[in-house]
């Protein structure tokens, strides 16, 4: 099961005793904070957590999978994500 955006604000509202209202407002402001800090191309590092860092890559040839014909594509970004040691290691504990 996939932890959604209405289970985090559930769980901040009962936790901090936040109303709904302000439990979705302190969601919605972190998930905005996040998106513009990786959208200006900057790393966003969470300690204890890990670290999302924008990456450019290349313009390339792939290949369409429905004809197999091969096609340029072009350059983009992506968004990686390195997870911290204490992570890892709780995941895998």
């Amino acid at each position: 099961m996939a932890l959604t955006k209405y289970m985090i604000v559930d769980k901040i509202q009962s936790d901090l005793g936040l109303s709904k209202t302000e439990a979705v407002h302190t969601v919605e402001t972190l998930i905005e904070l996040i998106k513009k800090t990786l959208a200006s191309g900057d790393d966003l590092l969470v300690s204890g957590f890990g670290k999302f860092c924008v990456k450019d890559k290349q313009q390339r040839v792939g290949r369409n999978p429905a004809t197999g014909q091969a096609m340029v594509l072009d350059p983009r970004k992506v968004v990686t994500f390195k997870c911290s040691g204490k992570l890892r290691d709780a995941i895998n504990a």
